[in-house]
């Protein structure tokens, strides 16, 4: 009867001994870095969440972008859809899966042309998001039109 309570009791702390895991970070962006195999060109860019990207003759879209705290063994991860566009104007589906950035070529693009991988994953970006038009910042605001029967001095 001592044993089966002994027992019982290193039973109820083993979950106890395992560390907890905290919960993935959610970000609205995936930064990528893609090489043209031609030009031998790399461009790094950010991409939005649902947001389509085209690079070459390929268009991205990531569809969930995870990190882990700081605390935790770090591992960047994205789900990502690939299309491939032809010179016809028809879109065909190349990959579909998790691009992770510790391992770049876990699950690579396997593509003629184009090599992409994943990053980071990021909270911002100097990129506005799609919804949001981008203003340049030397741009001056239009003044409204003078009222009727006043001079125009704008110029």
């Amino acid at each position: 009867m001592l044993r089966m309570g002994a027992l019982a009791l290193c039973l109820c702390a083993i979950p106890l001994a395992t560390p907890a895991l905290a919960d993935t970070i959610a970000n609205p962006v995936a930064a990528f870095s893609g090489l043209d195999k031609i030009t031998g060109r790399i461009t790094t860019f950010d991409v939005y969440v649902n947001e389509t990207v085209q690079f070459g003759a390929l268009q991205i879209t990531p569809r969930a972008c995870y990190t882990r705290p700081p605390t935790e063994t770090q591992r960047t991860s994205v789900f990502v859809e690939v299309d491939q566009v032809s010179l016809r104007g028809t879109v065909e589906r190349v990959f579909t899966g998790w691009m992770f950035a510790d391992s770049p070529a876990l699950n690579a693009i396997d593509h003629a042309v184009y090599d992409i991988w994943l990053m980071d994953c990021k909270q911002q970006s100097d990129v506005p998001p799609p919804d949001q038009p981008a203003a340049a910042p030397d741009t001056p605001v239009p003044a409204e039109p003078p009222a009727e029967g006043q001079p125009d001095d704008r110029g």
